[in-house]
């Protein structure tokens, strides 16, 4: 069960429970009222040389347990790391794609981009921004999040129910894998990166699926988590030395995700880069990170975006 903003999980006997700050409050008071009341079993004159203490050291308790609670709507477990994003770069980049996914693939941008009408898989120049490779999808296909595995390219689909698998040195379509058979409440694709074993994917909540390649079936699942509360809308993604790397739907920042527990980590800030061209659309969301392995280079840009900026930043790159 999540706990609300706000909210306090305690074990009351052998049970947890998730209490508000004020039912807590009321809680402790009715707790210390109790042990002053239990005063009055005592002799009256040694009841009377105890009461003055027992108040004070229930007043200081409630006082003290006040202090620390967090305020409402906030944690100091909630606080993690903010690194901002330095620009090592700016590149071109075709600023009526609507980008979804983003990888670097043989030197060059892998790009999936998505709208009704408008979904492609690309393969793109880095300097230039052209395009080499532009397979357009069906009408009616909304594309998303895209990855390499081995001799093949995957890219998502939002609602459309399957994702896309191509033969990676040709870019022809071989095949569809149905959501429902990779797991029966997954509805809808968003990110799509892998850690050299597994698929991850992300579906625009708080929940990550780790799912094999090779049998399309899911072996973890994982709620990722800012501090104590589930951290949703989770979009394009990327595994980046160990770590996952996660765009968050209306946020100029990235998530940096421990692919063990889940916990985020610490945020790169790359608010200071949304280009002035698009700082009025609100959809125009970042979204697209891309790791070069071998050049230890990563690359960001986002929906209708002019650019794409290779980036780095403190503890990394």
């Amino acid at each position: 069960m999540e706990t609300a903003p706000g909210a306090e999980s305690l074990f009351v006997g052998d049970r947890k429970t998730t209490l508000g700050r004020t039912q807590l409050l009321r809680l402790m008071t009715n707790t210390a009222v109790k042990h002053v009341a239990s005063v009055s079993t005592v002799p009256r004159p040694r009841r009377m040389r105890m009461l003055p203490l027992v108040i004070l050291a229930a007043t200081s308790l409630c006082a003290g347990m006040v202090f620390f609670l967090p305020a409402p709507g906030s944690s100091f477990a909630n606080a993690v790391e903010s690194t901002e994003a330095k620009l090592v770069k700016a590149y071109p980049h075709d600023a009526t794609a609507f980008c979804q996914g983003l990888v670097v693939y043989r030197g060059q941008l892998l790009e999936g981009t998505g709208q009704y009408g408008r979904s492609r898989l690309r393969l793109v120049e880095l300097e230039s921004g052209v395009p080499d490779v532009d397979v357009p999808l069906a009408n009616d296909v909304f594309g998303e999040g895209v990855t390499v595995w081995k001799d093949q390219i995957i890219q998502l689909t939002w609602q459309n129910g399957y994702l896309i698998v191509y033969d990676a040195a040709t870019f022809k379509r071989t095949g569809t894998v149905a959501y429902r058979d990779i797991d029966a409440s997954l509805k809808e694709g968003w990110g799509l990166t892998h850690d050299g074993t597994h698929l991850i994917l992300s579906d625009g909540t708080s929940l990550l699926r780790f799912i094999d390649p090779e049998t399309w079936r899911v072996v973890k699942s994982m709620r990722v988590k800012s501090g104590l509360r589930s951290l949703s809308r989770l979009n394009e993604l990327e595994y980046v030395n160990g770590e996952i790397f996660a765009n968050v739907w209306y946020q100029d920042r990235i998530a940096r995700i421990d692919p063990e527990s889940g916990r985020v980590t610490g945020w790169l800030d790359v608010s200071a880069l949304r280009p002035r061209a698009v700082r009025r659309n609100r959809e125009a969301v970042l979204n697209g990170i891309a790791w070069d392995a071998e050049q230890q280079r990563l690359f960001v840009t986002g929906k209708h975006w002019p650019n794409v900026f290779e980036i780095r930043y403190d503890g990394g790159r």
